[in-house]
C-alpha cells in the first residue's frame, strides 16, 4: 500500500484511562493495518481508534504503520503523559471503582460484559470530581456530569443511559439509599434500524474465508442467528445433531433457549471438528481456553476487508441479516423471536422495517411519469 494516508495521533482520556487515540479518514486498507497495532481498540463514542498510552506505545505504532501511512505525533509529543479533563485541571491520579461496587455486581451475578460496562462508566464518573468525596457527590454535579457526557463527550443515548444506570446502582444496591437520582432526565430512546446485510453480500463475506475454524465461527453465527457471545460460550456438547438444533445456554439474559442447525452447518462442523478435536468449548484459543471475543471479531473484519463488501458491518451484522432474511422468506415473526431469544416481540418486529419483501411489487409513482 504506498504512503498516502496520515495518522493523527492525540491523548483520549477514555473509561478512566490515558490513551491515545489514532485518527484518519475512514480506508478499508488502513483500518485493516491499524488493527493490527498491540492493543489496539476501537471507540464507538469518540469515533476513533485508540490505544492505551505506554512508554512503548508510540514505537509500536510507528513500527505497525511503516511504509504504510505518515503518522502526525506532534500532538502527544507535546504533552507525553498529562491527563487533562474538560475542565481543564490536570488529574494527578485516577480513582479506582470501589471495591464493594465490584462485590455487589458480583453478588448480583451480574453478567461480564454489564460488570465491565457499569465499573468503566462508574470509574469514568467519580474520576470527574477527583476532589469530592464519593458519597458527597451531589445531585447537581450527578446533572453536570450527564451535560457534559450530551454536550462536550456527545455519546449516543444509549451511552448516557449506560452512565445513568451504573451511577444508580452505586447510590440504590451498594448504598442502600434513596431514589435521589431517578430526577435524572433520561434521553429519549433512539430508534435505528439494523444494518443488513443482503444474501449475495453475506456469501461473498463467508466465502472469503479460508481458515476452518474461523470459516465454522461466521458461518454459524448466520446460519443459527447467534450474538458473539453466545458462539464462543458454546461446548462441544451443545450441538445437538440427532434433533438438528443448537441448545444456547445462560445467553443474554441469563436466558437458555434452542436454535436451528443447518444441514450445511452440521456438515461443516463435523468437518471442523476432526480436524481440531475441541475439548470443552466448540471454539477454543490457542492454550484451549475459550476463544476470545476480540479476536473473533477481528477475524470478521479481515473477511469484510477481503470480501470487497463496502458497508459498515459487524458480527451483529450477520444476526440481523439472519432475521431479516428468515422474515423475507417466509417465517412467522413469532418462531423468529424465539429463535432470537427476544423477550418481546417488539423488540422482534423492528425487522419488518428493514425487510425488502413486497418491494417488487409495488410501482413509485416517478415511473407512471411520462418523461
Amino acid at each position: 500500500m504506498p504512503v498516502k494516508h496520515i495518522i493523527t495521533l492525540e491523548h483520549l482520556y477514555h473509561h478512566g484511562e490515558d490513551c491515545i487515540a489514532i485518527k484518519f479518514e475512514k480506508n478499508y486498507e488502513l483500518i485493516s493495518e491499524v488493527r493490527k497495532i498491540p492493543g489496539v481498540k476501537f471507540s464507538k463514542t469518540n469515533r476513533c481508534w485508540y490505544v492505551a498510552n505506554s512508554e512503548s506505545v508510540l514505537s509500536s505504532i510507528l513500527k505497525t504503520m511503516q511504509n504504510k501511512a505518515w503518522v502526525d505525533y506532534s500532538a502527544i509529543q507535546k504533552s507525553k503523559t498529562i491527563l487533562v479533563r474538560p475542565s481543564e485541571k490536570l488529574i494527578s491520579a485516577k480513582r479506582a471503582c470501589p471495591i464493594e461496587y465490584i462485590e455487589q455486581l458480583d453478588r448480583m451475578r451480574y453478567s461480564k460484559n454489564t460488570k465491565a460496562t457499569y465499573t468503566n462508566h462508574f470509574t469514568q464518573f467519580i474520576n470527574y470530581f477527583p476532589d469530592t468525596v464519593i458519597d458527597e457527590i451531589s445531585e447537581d454535579q450527578i446533572n453536570k456530569f450527564m451535560q457534559y457526557l450530551l454536550t462536550t463527550k456527545k455519546v449516543a443515548s444509549s451511552t448516557q443511559n449506560q452512565a445513568i444506570n451504573s451511577i444508580k446502582f452505586y447510590y440504590e444496591r451498594v448504598k442502600n439509599k434513596p431514589r435521589k437520582i431517578y430526577a435524572l432526565e433520561r434521553p429519549l430512546k433512539e430508534t435505528k434500524l439494523p444494518k443488513v446485510l443482503s444474501e449475495e453480500e453475506v456469501l461473498a463475506i463467508l466465502k472469503s474465508v479460508d481458515n476452518l475454524k474461523h470459516k465454522a465461527m461466521l458461518w454459524l453465527i448466520y446460519a443459527a442467528g447467534l450474538r458473539r457471545s453466545e458462539l464462543i460460550s458454546l461446548r462441544v456438547n451443545d450441538i445437538d445433531s440427532k434433533r438438528m438444533v443448537i441448545n444456547i445456554l445462560g445467553g443474554k439474559g441469563k436466558k437458555d433457549r434452542i436454535t436451528l442447525l443447518s444441514a450445511k452447518m452440521l456438515e461443516l462442523l463435523r468437518t471442523y471438528f476432526k480436524a481440531y478435536r475441541p475439548k470443552v468449548w466448540l471454539f477454543e484459543g490457542v492454550a484451549g481456553e475459550q476463544y476470545s471475543a476480540t479476536s473473533l471479531q477481528h477475524v470478521f473484519s479481515r473477511a469484510l476487508v477481503k470480501s470487497g463488501v463496502r458497508k459498515e458491518a459487524t458480527l451483529h451484522t450477520l444476526r440481523h441479516s439472519f432475521a431479516t432474511h428468515l422474515l423475507e422468506g417466509g417465517t412467522d415473526i413469532r418462531y423468529i423471536q424465539a429463535l432470537l431469544g427476544h423477550n418481546s416481540s417488539k423488540t422482534t418486529e423492528i425487522y419488518t422495517h428493514v425487510t425488502a419483501k413486497g418491494f417488487d411489487k409495488i410501482r413509485s409513482p416517478l415511473d407512471n411519469l411520462d418523461f
